[in-house]
């Protein structure tokens, strides 16, 4: 059963240069060794590695990992930042490079679209010219900009992909108020922040019925869903004494927990197997975070490798292909 990467990530030269000259909040720091580092103010974000800059690595990366397809995407801080037209620019740009990338090795990369959304119109018209473009998905950051996913001001974006029934790949960044959370020490935002945001986007979704209004949405938890699977009991709880007359969802939180996806970065075995048996081993996916300094190639290669024959071959493969129609 051929790998397929659905979480994987590129940058381009153009779109560093457009956040290291119109990036807002964001900026590029030197850490203490010297590299650059993408910062939200005292909160790191990522760090630029080679291989996000160069097909030829990323090609070689998955011959020597076993990885036969790979859907590439942007990551944190993805286009939320420099105004409506460096936006625009920075993911038509990202947009254009990937797609140029999946027709020269298209036995072996697809991608997902980045999207301006804080400006609803010009994302719509972004996600057009990706789709007609080889777009398999889109990519959306776990909240925009600070706000949530499920504001009102998206609604014209996801009807859009509704529509096109594109499975969404929701990544997380930092979230808001993470310097009073004082995230910055010790890359909290990462480790603890991210895990936050992504579990608060998609309790949203879960609870204000977002699911229910596009039912078309195939939405991917990164990170093995945050913490979303160790909630389910409070969820469930939580839904069992709400009022009926504010409840806004038509199903149980576990149901919305087992519509979604998720990949099985989890960098514990006792963790994805704990994850699948709160989704099912059929909504996981097999995902590396490559080339992010905290990739797990190795990790997700040998956690799946420890799983049972069926539920190895469908996360590593299976999913995937059922799922974006490989």
């Amino acid at each position: 059963m051929p790998i397929v990467d659905v979480h994987t990530h590129m940058y381009t030269r153009h779109w560093l240069d457009l956040l290291r000259s119109k990036g807002g909040h964001y900026s590029l720091k030197p850490r203490p060794d010297g590299r650059e580092e993408i910062f939200r103010g005292e909160t790191p974000v990522a760090i630029p590695q080679p291989g996000h800059f160069d097909y030829g690595l990323r090609l070689k990366q998955m011959d020597k990992s076993g990885i036969d397809l790979s859907i590439v995407s942007l990551t944190s801080p993805n286009v939320y930042w420099g105004g409506e037209a460096v936006s625009a620019e920075a993911a038509r740009e990202s947009n254009a490079s990937m797609a140029a990338a999946q027709k020269a090795h298209p036995d072996r990369l697809r991608w997902f679209a980045s999207l301006p959304w804080e400006y609803p119109q010009r994302a719509v018209e972004e996600l057009d010219r990706a789709c007609d473009a080889g777009a398999v998905g889109v990519m959306v950051l776990a909240n925009i900009g600070g706000r949530s996913l499920t504001d009102p001001r998206f609604a014209p974006v996801w009807s859009a992909i509704d529509r096109r029934a594109l499975p969404v790949l929701l990544h997380p960044t930092e979230p808001p108020g993470c310097e009073v959370m004082d995230m910055g020490k010790y890359d909290l935002s990462w480790a603890v922040g991210f895990m936050f945001d992504t579990t608060l986007a998609v309790a949203r979704m879960a609870f204000d019925g977002f699911f229910d209004l596009y039912p078309n949405f195939k939405l991917i938890a990164s990170h093995g869903g945050g913490a979303l699977p160790y909630l389910v009991g409070r969820f469930e709880k939580g839904d069992a004494v709400e009022l009926p007359q504010r409840r806004k969802m038509k199903r149980k939180p576990t149901d919305y927990l087992r519509h979604i996806w998720y990949d099985c970065i989890t960098y514990d075995l006792g963790a994805l197997r704990y994850l699948i048996s709160v989704a099912g081993a059929d909504r996981v996916l097999f995902g590396t975070d490559w080339p992010h300094q905290v990739h797990d190639i190795d990790g997700a290669l040998a956690n799946t490798a420890a799983l049972p024959a069926d539920q190895r071959e469908a996360i590593r493969g299976g999913n995937a292909r059922k799922l974006f129609g490989l």
